[in-house]
């Protein structure tokens, strides 16, 4: 997964809208409403989660490495080793519901489990900490 922080994931910018997700990917194989009211567009190696406006919410896709973009120098962290760079490079972290989440880096993850990251728009820092 390559992230700059609040403004793309990989080739999609925060900015982009379901039709266009749809126009580029085409379908997603499943496509329902999550439990806190996001419409999730699923594609098997990556899940998009949308208000019902439109406006993208997070991201969540498979990350064995996490390349870190737009910061004075790029960085790959392996997610073996991420709960131990997000804790020295983010002191604004914090810990909600088994997820480690990161208002620098602009990610959510479960250290104890397979190697999912959730990219978040800037807006969603606060729903985390609000858990």
């Amino acid at each position: 997964m390559k992230l700059t922080p609040f403004r793309r994931v990989d080739e999609h910018s925060f900015g982009l809208t379901p039709e266009e997700l749809v126009a580029r990917r085409g379908p997603p194989h499943a496509r329902r409403r999550n439990a806190v009211a996001l419409d999730e567009l699923d594609y098997g190696d990556v899940v998009f989660r949308f208000q019902a406006s439109g406006r993208l919410e997070e991201v969540t896709r498979r990350a064995p490495v996490l390349h870190l973009c737009g910061g004075p120098s790029d960085v790959a962290v392996p997610f073996t080793s991420l709960a131990g760079f997000v804790g020295g490079q983010d002191p604004e972290a914090f810990e909600r519901a088994g997820f480690v989440v990161s208002p620098r880096f602009g990610l959510a993850f479960a250290p104890g489990s397979p190697d999912w990251v959730t990219a978040l728009a800037r807006h969603c820092i606060a729903t985390w900490r609000a858990l």
